[in-house]
């Protein structure tokens, strides 16, 4: 596919390499080109550095792939508000949550992806890859601590937006887990607090979620 990556930080060069050695054309946009232009080397293969309006032009998907605080700069910088994402799945894996503390930032009601969506008017926006750590996908082998594929949570309103980032997850090495529409992104937000949260206060996140074998059901 062609990819369209808006950022230059850990998880830009975490995803991108993964996509890269899948054999994905990647243009790298971001605030400085010099870090795009960095960015873009490390990663080799088809990465090149460009605008972040040129990195959304006719691209099959597009990542957002900035701090929170930046969100609005970038997709202005990218001309979102002009229609430039205008039917383009627009992956968000961002964390809109307090540092050390895991609290949601938009107000109650509305998630993070919804409110890109609102500075990205016709994009379609798709919740997913915001609960693991960028080197997570950095390795030639994705995997769990146990060696098993990481299930990786996705949400959004259009069916072909949602199958394109599913195979993109899958190119990782991750299994895609499509759990309902956007209006959900808040639930699965609130999942990534709930982990920043206990981390910080130094506790294991994975010790606090029962483990329910699959297909289990309760009355």
């Amino acid at each position: 596919m062609r990819i369209g990556i808006l950022g230059t930080g850990t998880l830009a060069e975490g995803l991108g390499r993964g996509w890269v050695r899948a054999g994905h054309e990647l243009l790298i946009g971001g605030r400085s080109r010099a870090k795009a232009d960095a960015l873009a080397e490390r990663l080799g293969g088809t990465a090149r550095a460009v605008t972040p309006r040129e990195a959304v032009a006719g691209r099959d998907a597009v990542l957002l792939a900035v701090l929170w605080a930046g969100v609005e700069d970038i997709l202005h910088d990218a001309g979102a508000a002009d229609g430039t994402l205008a039917g383009t799945p627009l992956i968000d894996p961002t964390n809109a949550v307090e540092h050390g503390v895991g609290v949601l930032l938009p107000e109650q009601g509305s998630s993070a992806a919804e409110l890109i969506a609102a500075h990205a008017p016709g994009a379609h926006v798709v919740k997913a890859l915001h609960l693991f750590a960028a080197d997570q996908w950095a390795r030639s082998a994705a995997g769990g601590r146990d060696g098993s594929a990481p299930t990786v949570a996705i949400c959004g309103d259009d069916p072909v937006a949602l199958q394109i980032t599913s195979d993109l997850v899958r190119d990782l090495g991750g299994v895609p887990a499509v759990l309902g529409p956007l209006k959900r992104a808040r639930q699965v937000e609130e999942v990534a607090g709930f982990v920043i949260g206990l981390a910080f206060a130094g506790f294991d996140p994975a010790s606090a979620v029962p483990h329910v074998p699959t297909g289990t059901t309760s009355a």
